[in-house]
């Protein structure tokens, strides 16, 4: 099952601050969490986001796990070079019932990490072969990531911005799902809506959703 973690708010602690860590950061940046990185040492590229306060470093040589009873993070990513320590992380964390990941052992995991492919952080595609082949993950995203630039245009983009500051309104001032639903359609199906987006009027377009969400009956 592919689903989609909400980890706004959440503690997560990230194990090992080399490139392996640093890619398992970078996914995650934009959700809103609090993002701890454990090791002994950390690269450049993560010594700059603790520089600018994207992640904080805690300097430690992991010889057991203890920090996770300090720490009580909501998941864990272990990314050492140690398979006896990672998997005595895993174990833990599971005996705690905390989601965990382990890099060298995505099949003991929680969950896998999927090759996505991002439009303007308003549609991610996943894929994914769960843990069975993360190199194959990544050579069918770059070959479906041509194929859906071809797909999904600018306008989708645009549509997806009206859809989420419409739906938000909605739910202030259409007291059914059902209705806001319809209304909803109804904004993504009008031509006017349409035809400002792909003149490029993002603004009188949106204006142009308010005043049909404010009419509604």
């Amino acid at each position: 099952m592919i689903i989609n973690l909400n980890l706004e708010g959440k503690k997560i602690i990230v194990v090992g601050g080399g490139n392996e860590a640093e890619k398992r950061i970078k996914p995650i940046l934009n959700e809103k969490c609090e993002i701890i990185v454990i090791s002994d040492s950390i690269n450049i590229q993560i010594s700059k986001l603790v520089k600018t306060k994207q992640v904080k470093f805690k300097k430690q040589k992991i010889k057991n796990v203890k920090f996770i009873l300090e720490l009580k993070p909501d998941l864990i990513i272990t990314t050492t070079n140690d398979k006896k320590i990672n998997q005595k992380i895993i174990n833990h964390a599971k005996k705690k019932k905390i989601i965990s990941y382990s890099s060298d052992n995505p099949e003991d995991s929680d969950f896998s990490n999927a090759a996505i492919i991002d439009f303007e952080k308003m549609i991610q595609i996943a894929i994914f072969t769960g843990g069975r082949s993360p190199i194959m993950s990544k050579k069918i995203k770059t070959k479906a990531e041509k194929v859906l630039k071809k797909v999904i245009s600018k306008e989708d983009i645009a549509q997806i911005k009206i859809q989420k500051i419409s739906r938000k309104l909605a739910k202030e001032i259409i007291s059914t799902q059902f209705e806001r639903k319809e209304c909803l359609r109804s904004i993504m199906t009008d031509n006017h809506i349409d035809q400002l987006i792909k003149d490029g009027q993002i603004k009188k377009a949106e204006k142009r959703a308010i005043e049909i969400l404010k009419k509604w009956k």
